[in-house]
């Protein structure tokens, strides 16, 4: 893997609380640089490019200006759809956050415009490019554990509204704990165990609306219009039968992040939200799980150093990874791991879960996609600066 002769300019639309980890973390990579940013509130715009060295500009300035070949959709996710449309109909590439779309219909739309136009397009989560679950591919693919037949992923909490400064949106159809936190787990899943079959899922609303105790708005009451608690069963194409919870209805609880069952050991994946963390083997019924083996030769992954301070600790973060991937890979002509496809595959497994919930049915998937070429220690060193 090289670089570019160049890196490729980034304009962002959607300035809220994402962009500022695109934006500080932009320069750890070598192939991508921020110029401009956007948002539908110019005050948004202009606080984010003082602070980080880029030009405000107004939505249809980005789209038009030379200085951007890769727009990076960090819009709500009602708006990822229509915003990635504009953007490749300008005839830029798009790297959009998590969801991709919210309905399958809207992905395949996108992707035809791409393939068009000749343009790449690419989604968040890139988190699964951390060095734990990097590691945790090539320990599933060199056999340690034997064949996965089954899995659990939990992620649940007491919701958003504790923290985030404009919840609204988080419990609006299209978003909700399955489409919000989802990706990460899903994504996950289909890049360690490969593409999903079938699923079902039963859910609840326990609350028909929040109470935001995040400032400036705290004491505001939001309405509820998803589902905040699914409980689902993912079919791989392989076999594997994973279950997945979601809930942001749970004050504690005592599940791990991912736990996946082969015929010769448990594989304790750390949570998919982060690049990095314990990655973890049991082979023994009644003993703990122990440290899993490193890369070899002691040999150590960029993505898996701590760098960055969170409310319960130091974390991994190199968000970004994935748009670098992809600038790369349009630089040499190579398909990028963040893919459409495989953004598409995981809405659509996501859209799923909550159709299955509504009809109480099992539900199909009928997309397809390969898992995404693996990024081991010395491809992700290439990709920094």
């Amino acid at each position: 893997m090289s670089g570019s002769t160049r890196p490729l300019g980034i304009g962002i639309v959607g300035c809220g609380n994402i962009a500022e980890s695109y934006l500080s973390l932009a320069p750890m990579f070598r192939d991508v640089e921020m110029r401009l940013c956007a948002d539908i509130d110019p005050a948004a715009a202009r606080a984010r490019a003082d602070a980080f060295g880029v030009r405000a500009a107004s939505v249809d300035e980005l789209l038009a200006s030379d200085e951007v070949d890769i727009v990076l959709n960090l819009t709500i996710p009602a708006a990822h759809a229509e915003v990635s449309r504009r953007a490749l109909q300008a005839g830029r590439h798009v790297f959009s956050e998590k969801p991709f779309v919210l309905s399958l219909a809207e992905g395949r739309e996108l992707a035809t415009l791409a393939d068009a136009r000749g343009l790449r397009v690419g989604s968040a989560p890139d988190t699964f490019l951390g060095g734990a679950h990097q590691r945790a591919r090539a320990l599933i693919d060199g056999g340690t554990v034997g064949r996965v037949t089954s899995g659990s992923c939990h992620v649940m909490s007491i919701g958003v509204e504790h923290w985030h400064p404009n919840p609204d949106f988080f419990y609006r159809r299209g978003a909700g704990p399955v489409l919000d936190i989802g990706p990460y787990y899903v994504t996950n899943l289909v890049q360690l165990l490969g593409p999903v079959a079938a699923v079902t899922a039963m859910s609840m609303t326990p609350a028909p609306d929040r109470l935001i105790s995040s400032e400036p708005r705290a004491g505001q009451r939001i309405p509820v219009e998803t589902p905040t608690t699914l409980h689902a069963v993912l079919e791989f194409v392989s076999g594997a039968v994973v279950t997945l919870g979601t809930s942001w209805d749970v004050r504690q609880h005592g599940h791990a992040s991912i736990e996946l069952y082969g015929t010769e050991g448990t594989l304790h994946v750390p949570d998919p939200n982060f690049f990095g963390g314990d990655l973890a083997i049991g082979t023994s019924e009644g003993e703990p799980p122990v440290a899993a083996p490193g890369w070899p030769d002691g040999e150590a992954h960029p993505f898996d150093i701590v760098n960055q301070q969170h409310p319960d600790g130091m974390k991994a973060n190199y968000r970004t990874a994935g748009l670098a991937d992809m600038a790369n890979a349009i630089a040499v002509d190579r398909p990028h791991r963040c893919s459409l496809e495989l953004a598409l595959h995981a809405v659509e497994v996501m859209t799923a879960i909550l159709a299955s919930a509504e009809r109480r049915a099992f539900v199909e998937i009928e997309s397809r996609c390969e898992r995404p070429v693996p990024l081991g220690p010395a491809a992700a060193r290439a990709l920094m600066a």
